[in-house]
């Protein structure tokens, strides 16, 4: 495996798709940095001479990747949260912050349902027994 900017890339796979593990390194932009370090993209990352690799590395290194660009997100982040903006309110709630609906859908943002308000006549039976057990052990 190939190592570039502190990052394992995949070594079967084609030089342009295996470089977008690099985090800040996507499908739009590794061909400028290809294309940049003078490298084939249709070439095996295995298939990589030393040179090419430190082509690479110098190209990558002109791109805010990795470590520093997680580093700024968060810092942008951390300001509109400090700022009180709307983007930043939903940022500390952990609501979607783009507009999407919540009413219905954003179940990775906000987590496993909760029921408030009206239970069904089992549950509710469930809960009382188990308040009437609590009260009975306390006494």
């Amino acid at each position: 495996m190939v190592r570039i900017s502190g990052v394992e890339i995949p070594a079967e796979k084609r030089t342009d798709i295996s470089l977008t593990y690099i985090y800040g390194i996507g499908r739009r932009n590794v061909l400028t940095v290809l294309k940049n370090a003078d490298v084939d993209p249709a070439k095996r990352a295995k298939e990589l001479t030393d040179q090419e690799v430190s082509r690479l590395q110098k190209a990558i290194s002109l791109i805010s990747t990795e470590g520093i660009l997680k580093k700024i997100v968060s810092e942008n982040i951390k300001r509109l949260k400090q700022i009180n903006a709307y983007r930043g309110l939903r940022h500390s709630m952990g609501l979607p912050s783009r507009g999407q609906r919540t009413r219905s859908n954003a179940r990775t943002k906000r987590g496993k349902r909760m029921t408030i308000g009206a239970m069904k006549k089992e549950a509710l039976q469930k809960v009382e027994t188990s308040k009437k057990a609590k009260e009975k052990g306390e006494s």
